[in-house]
């Protein structure tokens, strides 16, 4: 596909010239307009502007610094280097705040708060006066909670990632979170090292603010911002504490100050041309199933729906081309190292749309061009030796997973992918932390562990909890890996033969509510199955003597979160949220 000449688009059709900017965007109401202006820039003179200064382009800066959020924390230098750009390109910043949610630091998980966050992004952008705004995101899911409450609210948005943190060493081993931390626990579970030596690992894992080294949700995430054509170029890879960094800051300052111009509003980015080159930039990067929910939530809130049978066909023919850890070896630092996004886009230019506008309205394809030929490295593969030979995740259905369920495939045991084996049921998470490590638990290593009731209801929040231990005997035993499989969620940053998403989840009457231990559950990723060999009536005669009773609550947020929240298919996002109108299904082959 190739790309047009360079243009500058043109104010998107139905926009009035004249339609209210800057100060004069979204005036409270008072019953007088002119007295509502008259007010507002009052206050605003108050600290210290100009009225030359309340003339300019008005851009918002999402400040999502926080104590709680060390994944942010470049937070101030950020906001200072975009705040230059906007200077330099003639606008006038202005930072507001919005909630900071980090994974480590978000109780139940930071799934629950997502919605919450976009929701608070969405109004943010539709109260306060602005012309663009600059969205500061990183940690997992605050960058897809942004774009979401951005693509609601339709204004010209561009993405800031905060970065990834630097390589820690340990005993001369070069390590990074977070693969390298459930490695280490893994090892430390099974009595491989002991508690001297997990602590001194502790140390060295995180070495610098910024998110996680490895291609897990903040890294794939940021990769897929910048496929979908939201950050500036080159705008996913460089560490949080680097220059480079302050740089790619600086010119989404420039660049959000061209896009309230061109008044380049985000749908006009976030087209179903973008969302297919996202998943082909997904499935090369052995990118985090996380990120499949989080596009399908992006997708929703402008009227598509996630087509899973669609992706799978496009993973069969997408090869994992990214030698970054779980799927390969190396992390974030070396992949901004070997040309970042560019020499990745590069290799897929075959399968891309290359004529999809980004945000500095040129084409993919004119973007590719100007970032030049690129040079030798080992970091990213051709497609004619890559890391896998298909895409990193691959969709399966059965009677257990009737809407489906996703594995990572590329970070799984090749002989554990074809699977028969005899269910281990753990009913909800409290049920297996008081069995997973009783010496007494009936478990082998060729049965199927099966966790219930950890989907967006269940829990709720669906947390990352999909990837959870090895039975203790049986890692003490040497068992580095076993077929799990649940309606929840797992770390980008983890690996092993783990069934995920299966939908409908347990706690609103999926089949996987009526899985008993003993029972047989076949699993086969090359057939693209997940079966319970149970048979229909058996499964019927089990729903009627137990009876699903859905999670409830008596008032507030989780209230809320339990009425509304959609199923893993469409992105776990709140029903009142999506489009009013769909659009169509993507991605569309």
């Amino acid at each position: 596909m190739t790309a047009p000449k360079p243009t500058t688009p043109p104010p998107q059709a139905g926009t009035a010239a004249d339609a209210p900017t800057g100060m004069r965007k979204g005036l409270t109401n008072y019953g007088d307009n002119g007295f509502s202006l008259f007010l507002r820039k009052a206050f605003i003179k108050g600290a210290g502007y100009s009225d030359s200064a309340l003339e300019r382009p008005v851009i918002g800066i999402a400040d999502t610094g926080s104590g709680y959020n060390p994944c942010h924390g470049n937070m101030p230098q950020l906001i200072e280097a975009v705040t230059r750009g906007i200077q330099l390109a003639g606008g006038l910043p202005v930072r507001f705040p919005t909630i900071s949610v980090h994974e480590s630091f978000s109780h139940p998980t930071s799934m629950y708060l997502r919605n919450l966050m976009s929701m608070d992004t969405e109004e943010m952008l539709r109260a306060q006066p602005m012309d663009a705004v600059v969205l500061i995101g990183g940690c997992d899911k605050t960058v897809p909670a942004q774009l979401m409450g951005a693509a609601s609210a339709g204004l010209p948005a561009v993405q800031l990632i905060t970065g990834s943190m630097l390589t820690g060493s340990h005993r001369g081993e070069t390590v990074g979170a977070c693969t390298d931390c459930r490695r280490f626990w893994g090892r430390f579970r099974a009595g491989e090292i002991d508690e001297q030596e997990v602590a001194e690992v502790n140390n060295q894992l995180v070495a610098s603010v910024g998110t996680c080294s490895v291609m897990g949700t903040a890294s794939t995430m940021a990769c897929i911002a910048e496929a979908l054509g939201m950050t500036v170029p080159g705008g996913a890879s460089p560490p949080a504490v680097t220059a480079a960094r302050m740089r790619v800051a600086e010119h989404t300052g420039e660049i959000a100050v061209q896009v309230a111009r061109q008044r380049l509003t985000i749908d006009r980015i976030l087209t179903p041309a973008a969302f297919e080159n996202a998943m082909r930039v997904l499935l090369a990067i052995g990118g985090s199933t996380n990120a499949i929910v989080h596009l399908a939530a992006i997708a929703g809130r402008l009227g598509y729906e996630m087509d899973l049978q669609a992706l799978d066909r496009m993973s069969r023919e997408t090869p994992v081309l990214l030698d970054l850890k779980p799927s390969g070896q190396h992390y974030m630092e070396h992949f901004h190292a070997a040309g970042g996004m560019a020499t990745l886009l590069r290799e897929l230019k075959p399968l891309l749309h290359l004529d999809a506008l980004t945000i500095t309205g040129r084409t993919l394809g004119e973007e590719l061009e100007r970032a030049g030929p690129g040079f030798v490295q080992d970091v990213v593969r051709s497609a004619a030796s890559p890391i896998y030979p298909q895409g990193g995740i691959a969709v399966l259905r059965g009677n257990l997973a009737p809407g489906g369920a996703i594995i990572k495939q590329s970070a799984a045991n090749p002989k554990l992918m074809e699977s028969e084996g005899r269910a281990v049921v753990f009913e909800n998470m409290t049920d297996l932390a008081a069995r997973i490590d009783d010496d007494d638990l009936d478990v082998q290593a060729d049965d199927i562990l099966v966790l219930k009731n950890i989907g967006p209801k269940g829990a709720p929040g669906m947390p990352e909890a999909g990837a959870f231990p090895i039975p203790r005997k049986l890692a003490r035993a040497g068992v580095k890996d076993i077929v799990r499989i649940s309606d929840g969620r797992m770390s980008g940053t983890a690996f092993g033969t783990i069934v995920l998403h299966v939908t409908p989840e347990s706690a609103v009457g999926g089949p996987l509510a009526h899985v008993r231990t003993g029972d047989r559950i076949r699993l086969s990723v090359e057939r693209r199955e997940l079966s319970l060999l149970v048979d229909e009536a058996e499964l019927a005669r089990r729903a009627a003597a137990a009876p699903v009773v859905e999670p409830q609550a008596e008032r507030g947020y989780r209230k809320l979160f339990l009425q509304t929240v959609t199923q893993a298919d469409q992105g776990v996002d709140f029903n009142f949220l999506r489009a009013p109108q769909t659009q169509g299904k993507v991605p569309r082959v």
